[in-house]
């Protein structure tokens, strides 16, 4: 079997193993850039993955690429993790360190309490007529949408809702996005629908239309001059009574096909 030492130049060899660990080097960091927003420990795992993957094709020949990728991952692997690897060390069975890592599941909270502080928002919002866009995710991800928001994440709470909407902040134009029970963002505009629609509708109804035509979310809309409630579901408007919220809310909240 020959070897690459054996075909190369010392010389050669080390300015070709030094281009491809930074070639890899720029491809890796880059990857991990894009999945560095949710946890270290994706980071951690997704350079565990490629050292493994290395090392169990470590016997090819052509070993300058696999040595290279190898510890280019490792380096860049401890490098990105640093601040986690320096708090293991020094107090390896601190519960910081043990503790269960996001998984995507959402977190058990009370629904019904959840619906019941909604209904009271959007009704005191309406009966001062108060303009409102308060949009429900559901499986569809919003998370490049609420990019052009405010960050909040903050529970949902009747008093939070009614600041956000009060005219005189700087955060009431736009949509609330609630991710479970949690306020994530607000201040988000979202892309109006450009389809026609008999009746006159404002900016708000038209956005909240715009984001139920391309997600299964449900947006809960209140109109500044009359008060009105609406829901905007799969590219539709459905206007309710205040005694009706309640029950149309429960309904489309609590349907998956919705």
């Amino acid at each position: 079997m020959t070897f690459v030492w054996d075909a190369m130049q010392l010389g050669n060899f080390i300015v070709s193993t030094v281009f491809i660990v930074l070639l890899f080097g720029f491809i890796y960091y880059a990857f991990i850039r894009v999945f560095h927003r949710k946890t270290p420990f994706i980071v951690l795992s997704i350079g565990t993955v490629l050292v493994l993957f290395c090392y169990i094709f470590y016997v090819i020949p052509a070993l300058i690429i696999v040595s290279a990728l190898t510890s280019t991952s490792i380096i860049l692997c401890l490098m990105t993790n640093m601040g986690d690897l320096r708090n293991f060390l020094g107090n390896p069975f601190s519960k910081a360190n043990t503790k269960v890592t996001n998984t995507g599941i959402e977190k058990i909270f009370d629904r019904k309490a959840l619906y019941k502080t909604i209904e009271a928002a959007v009704i005191e919002l309406s009966n001062n007529k108060v303009g409102a866009l308060i949009t429900f995710e559901k499986n569809t991800s919003l998370k490049d949408v609420i990019r052009n928001g405010v960050p909040v994440h903050a529970p949902v709470s009747v008093d939070l809702l009614l600041t956000i909407f009060y005219n005189g902040t700087r955060l009431h134009d736009g949509a609330v996005v609630i991710h479970g029970n949690e306020i994530v963002s607000a201040a988000v505009f979202f892309t109006p629908t450009t389809e026609p629609f008999a009746g006159k509708y404002g900016s708000r109804h038209r956005a909240a239309i715009g984001i139920s035509e391309i997600s299964d979310a449900i947006t809960v809309v209140v109109s500044e001059e009359t008060g009105r409630i609406s829901f905007a579901v799969n590219g539709g408007l459905e206007t309710v009574d205040q005694s009706n919220f309640l029950r149309v809310f429960e309904n489309y909240m609590d349907d998956e096909s919705k």
